[in-house]
């Protein structure tokens, strides 16, 4: 395409978006017009009209009666919802109306509401939220319908809907405006409904299986628990820095020091970092405590969970994603992170990963090193490094990556097999991290000198190292008994359950850069 072409091509784009604001702005500037003319006859957006039923109530309790029927019973209800559809046929109009369960056609004519009444209806737009009492009745086609006896506006739609041929397309447009998206886009519901579904389902499985359900600050004096950015504030009263958090495990394990032996916390948390189809500043998570346990039985306390959660949602413990289908009832793998790389590049010796000297040249050719970004570095944590840029996107069957090294678990009990390792796995499903667990550290004076490594790493430049809590340590020092703990990332989960890509996807109001 030479750039003259490309030129015009860019002015007709222009010239239709134009078109399309102006046509915009002439049916606002028209509802306005019709808000004024109602708020002359007395139209203060009422709030007394109550309906007593929903429109899938109806369609699954009448739907399969006959016409005679309701001929005979004359059933009188009420409905309110937003106007999706509008015909008018002269003397008779059709109205699809749109509640919070589905939708149902309204019927209207002269006889029923009134020469006058019907007129007026015939002035609504689609968006304007009414309510309308009537009787129901099936046409000749059998579309269970309400013949209308009053109909009167709750709300005016001052804006209008999207295109109803083309609906909500626009990705940017369904996460910045999700009210829209949730109007026009059924799949939007359904995920945040079976949102609802899963948080509640954790709760009961968690309450089930003894846990209590606890909840800890947001706000922080020493961000912990985590190896993350935080994000400031300031407490005016208190006259000190303060931080969201970036995660409750601290508080949740002195809650394991006072006493409580299982505890969880369905938490909001916060990460001052990037923003990516994984991650969110502001996301959901679910950490959960318990004594006298440790890394494995969290494994398949996991595994149970997780299966059991799908049966009840779904029905069947199989996922569709894409054209793969993961199964959550069958064993989830359990491999060391050596294992994983070895599995992800299949043309590099065995025993090779021992040598730091391969490995380093592993994470130059894969991850764009340099020899700087190697000071300092185990062995093990360069093979963690090699495993996130090689293996993670590989596990797409259930998976457990155990045995972390010290240097990235500082909260982590430390293996007895094997040196240098944690007692700590993350589990991954389709290729993304759902949660992370370990064996809790509770011997004090090793927790010290991890604190104490972490705050040199942060002197070193490292923003996401943790600080030193003398409290933790303190509660420490009374006593935790060993105790296991793991966090599951709910939004992530979400995407699993719901076959989506994108955090966006799943989470009502996402961080989005602001524009006005």
């Amino acid at each position: 395409m030479n750039k003259k072409n490309k030129y015009k091509l860019n002015k007709t784009e222009d010239s239709s978006d134009s078109s399309n604001v102006d046509s915009e702005n002439t049916i606002i500037t028209e509802r306005r017009r019709k808000l004024k003319e109602l708020r002359n006859s007395g139209f203060n957006y009422p709030n007394h009209l109550k309906p007593d039923t929903r429109a899938n109530i109806l369609i699954d309790k009448f739907s399969s009666q006959d016409r005679e029927f309701f001929e005979k019973k004359k059933i009188l209800v009420s409905l309110a919802g937003r106007i999706m559809l509008k015909r008018l046929q002269g003397k008779t109009s059709f109205i699809t109306l749109q509640d919070s369960t589905g939708r149902i056609q309204l019927y209207i004519n002269d006889n029923s509401l009134g020469k006058s009444e019907h007129e007026s209806a015939k002035q609504l737009d689609l968006g304007d939220h009414i309510y309308s009492e009537g009787t129901l009745f099936k046409t000749m086609r059998g579309e269970l319908s309400l013949r209308c006896k009053t109909i009167s506006i709750l709300a005016k739609s001052i804006r209008p809907l999207p295109d109803k041929h083309r609906g909500l397309q626009d990705i940017e447009t369904r996460v910045r405006q999700r009210y829209l998206d949730l109007i026009i886009n059924k799949e939007t519901k359904k995920i945040f409904e079976i949102r609802s579904k899963v948080l509640s389902k954790l709760r009961e499985y968690m309450e089930f299986n003894g846990f209590f359900e606890v909840e800890t600050p947001m706000l922080h004096p020493i961000p912990g628990g985590a190896t993350a950015k935080p994000f400031r504030t300031h407490h005016n009263s208190l006259n000190q820095e303060m931080f969201l958090r970036i995660a409750p495990e601290l508080y949740l394990k002195r809650l394991i020091v006072g006493g409580f032996e299982r505890v969880f916390e369905i938490n909001r948390s916060f990460r001052n970092e990037g923003i990516s189809t994984r991650h969110n500043p502001e996301f959901t998570m679910m950490e959960f405590y318990a004594a006298y346990t440790d890394y494995k039985w969290l494994m398949n306390f996991l595994e149970k969970m997780l299966s059991e959660i799908a049966l009840a949602l779904f029905g069947t413990c199989i996922l569709s994603l894409n054209e793969k289908k993961i199964d959550l009832k069958k064993s989830f793998v359990r491999m060391t992170i050596k294992e994983a790389i070895y599995g992800a590049l299949d043309d590099i010796d065995e025993n090779a990963l021992d040598d730091i000297l391969v490995v380093k040249k592993l994470l130059k050719k894969f991850n764009k090193k340099k020899d700087e970004d190697f000071l300092n570095k185990s062995l093990p944590t360069l093979q963690y490094e090699l495993f996130e840029c090689v293996a993670e996107e590989t596990l797409i069957d259930p998976t457990f990556i155990v045995d972390y090294p010290i240097e990235v678990s500082p909260l982590a009990r430390s293996s007895d097999d094997n040196m240098g390792l944690t007692e700590r796995f993350e589990l991954y499903i389709a290729g993304r991290e759902i949660a992370n667990g370990f064996s809790e550290l509770n011997d004090p004076e090793d927790q010290s000198k991890r604190f104490t490594e972490q705050v040199k790493s942060k002197e070193s430049g490292d923003q996401e190292a943790m600080h030193y809590d003398n409290d933790y340590i303190r509660a420490l020092e009374i006593g935790m008994p060993p105790t296991a703990g793991c966090g599951i990332g709910v939004d992530r989960l979400l995407m699993l359950f719901t076959n989506k890509q994108s955090i966006r996807d799943v989470i009502f109001f996402p961080a989005l850069r602001h524009l006005d």
